[in-house]
């Protein structure tokens, strides 16, 4: 189990970079068709108007942003901009563009496209702007005012943005695989439809997408980054892990996420197989909702916080590949505040806290369960099970719901559910996109909320926009610490776990690299056969 002060997010990097072959001395192979399995289907390939990783790790073959992380880490590089400068109040950004770039349908990339794009996210009067666009929201729009002022096409391959206020993830934001550039062209043929015909610039080319089954890319010859290794990728979704697992023994599959505990430790003791770690950076938890009752009540959400046995449902679920979570964002990350103290788990103190808000014998409601692995819940279903028993233990009854995995999406971004089990995977290496996307006001808007406890601090509120605003990290550190304390005082949500999680590969898979963010990129994968 990866605790503070163990292995840091470089550190485990370090040690894939070991594992997946990097720095061996074979020569990289041309050719092959690289099978990817996960637990379910994309739900779009336009990337700004999805939030699941299963979507994103696709479209991140397929497209690139002005920006980039760091294979290792989520330092930020340059991708379709080569450099950039900032005004002195950090209000104006102005990027160069890389020329000589096209669209995978031959159409030109170059500042009037990056226009195009922003105008289509930002302007919900634009005749291309179809769909919820949640990821723009997030991390660019506080209340009602959208902090991209304009972008502006200055020449050919410059691009102007001008801010309402200095945004100090700014940078950040736009490297997140959200945030990609797509063909205008594209879009204006295929309008609303265009998350089934996606077209970008990037390592791999869209073939076809048999949905429920499989999507299939072919290499880009032409990549700006260098021609990528792998002919093709197909990326399968079978739902039940063990059927994955059993796929990958028998060679149908080449790599896999989603590991049940027992199946990693019998892949370890395969020869033909390697077990990958992607380090951990997010947070599993379960959100209550707090403008219905009874969750209304402070001592309500408190009760089922000290119900929980985290540490068991841990122990039975992750394979020790996994620490508790008190806080919405990991260690690992800068901002994180240690000294909060965690609701210990005391089924007697939740009886008396539940008989204090009126409910001496508990009360029914529902429990939302993600249909799918996940990255950060591998086993949404049982662990669901075991937090309703927890909760029966104390007097709540709680009935488990759960949809495909698209509706799941679309229903707790509405605020239909009561308790649901979710987690967030952090997209750029900076707090605010856990705590800001996460807790702030602005994101409880029904229908493309990411806030799914509803919840609404102005104090959280205010300290939030505070640490977007100034570029001091020591000063930003003590805002999210604080921020983080007022958070845990009331408890709208349970946070559960931060996991490690594990992927598995044959061993002819080499230079597979699994990023911190969940979507990497596979231009340097290849296969030693």
């Amino acid at each position: 189990m990866y605790r503070r002060g163990a292995l840091t997010v470089a550190g485990i990097v370090l040690v894939l970079f070991l594992i997946a072959g990097v720095g061996s001395a074979q020569s990289p192979r041309y050719g092959g068709t690289l099978v990817f399995a996960r637990g379910a289907d994309s739900v779009s390939l336009d990337p700004i108007n999805v939030t699941d990783g299963e979507s994103l790790i696709v479209t991140r073959q397929i497209f690139d942003g002005l920006l980039q992380y760091n294979e290792k880490n989520t330092s930020v590089e340059p991708a379709l901009a080569v450099s950039w400068t900032v005004s002195k109040d950090e209000k104006v950004w102005t990027f160069k563009l890389r020329q000589g770039v096209k669209f995978h349908d031959g159409t030109p990339f170059n500042a009037e496209a990056v226009k195009f794009n922003f105008e289509r996210w930002k302007d919900p009067k634009n005749p291309y702007h179809q769909g919820a666009f949640e990821y723009y929201s997030y991390m660019f729009v506080q209340g009602e005012t959208d902090l991209i002022k304009s972008v502006d096409v200055v020449d050919e391959y410059t691009v102007r943005f001008v801010l309402e206020r200095p945004l100090a993830p700014f940078l950040a934001n736009l490297a997140m695989t959200p945030f990609a550039i797509a063909s205008p062209a594209a879009i204006k043929k295929y309008g609303a439809d265009v998350g089934n015909h996606p077209v970008g610039t990037g390592p791999f080319k869209f073939v076809k997408w048999d949905h429920g089954d499989k999507i299939v890319l072919e290499r880009n010859d032409a990549y700006w980054g260098g021609k990528p290794y792998l002919d093709k990728i197909i990326f399968r979704s079978i739902p039940d892990n063990s059927a994955r697992f059993m796929e990958l023994q028998a060679g149908s599959i080449d790599i896999m996420d989603g590991m049940s505990p027992d199946d990693v430790k019998i892949a370890e003791r395969d020869k033909a197989l390697k077990v990958i770690l992607r380090p951990s950076f997010n947070v599993g938890y379960m959100s209550m909702h707090m403008e219905k009752k009874p969750f209304n009540d402070i001592r309500v959400r408190k009760a089922i916080a000290h119900a929980i046995n985290k540490p068991a449902i841990i122990k039975a679920f992750f394979a020790g590949l996994a620490e508790v979570a008190k806080n919405p964002m990991p260690p690992s990350l800068w901002g994180y505040n240690d000294k909060v103290k965690d609701y210990e788990y005391d089924p007697a103190k939740a009886r008396k806290l539940l008989a204090e808000a009126g409910y001496p014998n508990g009360f029914e409601t529902t429990l939302w369960a993600m249909p799918v692995p996940r990255p950060y819940m591998q086993q949404p279903q049982k662990i669901a099970e075991a937090i309703q028993a927890d909760l029966a233990a104390v007097g709540i009854k709680a009935k488990i719901v759960s949809y495909d995995w698209a509706t799941y999406l679309d229903k707790i971004a509405y605020g239909e559910h009561d308790m649901c089990l979710i987690g967030w995977i952090g997209d750029n290496g900076d707090p605010d996109n856990f705590i800001y996307v996460l807790f702030s006001g602005s994101n409880a808007v029904p229908g493309r909320a990411s806030n799914y406890s509803f919840y609404k601090n102005p104090k959280v509120d205010d300290l939030l926009v505070k640490a977007q605003t100034v570029s001091d990290i020591a000063t930003r550190t003590k805002l999210y610490e604080e921020a983080q304390q007022i958070i845990h005082d009331d408890c709208p949500w349970v946070p559960l776990v931060h996991s490690t999680p594990p992927l598995c590969a044959k061993k002819e898979v080499v230079g597979y690299i699994p990023h911190p963010t969940g979507s990497e990129s596979f231009r340097k994968v290849w296969i030693n056969r």
